[in-house]
């Protein structure tokens, strides 16, 4: 099987095509019919598509706004989207 991808070109991917393959990577190590060197470049690879989704989603999350409304139920404005914990 061929080595993982550099690393570098992750920044440039969508946060779909990077959750598609962080998928196929852990089905792969999961099956454990990967080779010790070639499971530690695409676990390494793994945290690095993790990272890039997990900033996408900051990204889109901080982008999110709640609208607000006023007493007659006509927006009055918007506020930033606070998820409820």
């Amino acid at each position: 099987m061929a080595m993982a991808k550099p690393l570098a070109e992750i920044k440039d991917m969508s946060f779909e095509r990077a959750l598609k393959e962080l998928e196929s990577i852990v089905e792969r190590l999961e099956k454990g019919a990967v080779e010790l060197e070639e499971s530690i470049a695409i676990y390494e690879r793994g945290v690095a598509l993790r990272e890039h989704c997990d900033g996408l989603l900051r990204q889109a999350e901080a982008k999110v706004e709640r609208l607000t409304l006023g007493p007659n139920g006509a927006p009055t404005g918007s506020e930033p989207f606070r998820p409820q914990e």
